[in-house]
């Protein structure tokens, strides 16, 4: 008899609305595993900001030592309105991207039946495509700092850095993502060579040459990142995977949650692709501390963090009948995607997206 495939899960809630949508991704993840044999044993953390109100603690050194012997985290959502800007990202999300080694960050974009675009005349067959980011280089090393503080002469610096090593990774991520993903084996290198000559120039040397070399399946393609926000907007379609750096990424990102229906459907993973290497996924969204406890925030982006997860860690046919489910509830029961708009409360999109996941959606 087969050993069951079993899968040790970090979660945390976080702050806000966070532990509300993270419970009805554990719902769905729950029916996922109940019909496709595989565990997940879960561990709960109280990270975010009550507990730095509490201790001063943000995610302690012992923390991360335990976190590693995880195989994946599963994450609400961090920010507090009691605590400023900046400690609970640096002291909790930036800290575990940059401890555990996470150093791609994955967002598919893509538009799911019934959901809005703000983007004339394109629907889901136009808007798929998934954006490899970059995520433990650039200008968030933290290299630089200030001169002259507060007088007319203050002098601030902040200097991007990439190395061979954390590049070639990202783009040997990426172009694999490329292969398996097998829709039209293009990757795009979105970059700035005409200005920023060193840092993209390296980059572009490196896409090449690993392309040649490597992967002559792929296609290879490159754009500015001004035309790329430009082409996401007026030719979403184009794209297949763009691979690029972190702040370049962090920004196009957005838009391209902007493009998909917004925050409330878009999830990401924080992924440390090496043997043994521990993820964190989670939803785009903020915390939405406004509508805390009064079960209208939407959970899809959460659900769909969850999805990811699976489909990172191997669970694919799960990870495809989640995906499923959330097709059926966007684009045959949601009235919107915004909060206490859905027509339904957060707990019962959860219960239809468990339900369709354990047994499919209806036959039309």
């Amino acid at each position: 008899m087969s050993k069951t495939r079993t899968y040790k899960i970090a979660v945390m809630g976080g702050d806000g609305t966070g532990p509300e949508v993270v419970r009805e991704g554990l719902k769905v993840l729950n029916a996922a595993q109940n019909k496709f044999g595989f565990k997940l044993e879960c561990t709960e953390f109280d990270f975010g900001g009550e507990r730095y109100k509490r201790t001063g603690e943000t995610l302690p050194d012992s923390a991360v030592e335990e976190l590693r012997q995880f195989d994946a985290i599963y994450l609400g959502a961090i920010g507090h309105p009691d605590v400023a800007p900046g400690i609970l990202e640096k002291g909790i999300l930036l800290k575990a991207r940059f401890a555990l080694d996470q150093y791609i960050n994955l967002r598919p974009v893509k538009l799911y039946p019934g959901v809005e675009t703000p983007i004339k005349d394109k629907g889901p067959e136009d808007i798929d495509f998934v954006v490899v980011r970059e995520n433990t280089q650039d200008l968030y090393c933290g290299m630089g700092g200030v001169m002259h503080y507060g007088t007319p002469n203050e002098v601030a610096t902040q200097t991007a850095i990439y190395s061979r090593f954390g590049v070639d990774r990202c783009l040997k991520y990426a172009f694999e993502y490329t292969r398996k993903r097998n829709k039209k084996k293009t990757l795009t290198l979105c970059g700035k060579t005409n200005v920023l000559t060193h840092l993209y120039g390296l980059w572009e040397r490196a896409f090449h040459e690993m392309g040649q070399k490597d992967y002559p399946d792929i296609k290879r393609d490159y754009a500015h990142v001004d035309a790329t926000t430009m082409w996401m907007v007026k030719n979403p379609e184009w794209f297949d995977v763009i691979v690029t750096g972190n702040m370049f990424g962090d920004i196009i990102t957005d838009l391209g949650a902007m493009i998909q229906g917004g925050m409330g459907i878009a999830a990401g993973g924080n992924i440390n692709p090496d043997p043994g290497g521990v993820s964190m996924f989670e939803p785009i969204g903020g915390s939405a501390p406004k509508y805390t406890g009064k079960n209208v925030i939407n959970p899809l982006a959460a659900i769909g963090a969850g999805q990811m997860m699976l489909e990172t860690l191997g669970e694919t046919d799960a990870a495809a009948a989640i995906e499923k489910a959330i097709m059926y509830v966007t684009g045959r029961k949601l009235k919107s995607l915004a909060a206490g708009k859905m027509g339904y409360s957060t707990t019962e999109v959860g219960d239809m997206v468990a339900q369709y996941t354990a047994d499919g959606p209806p036959a039309e």
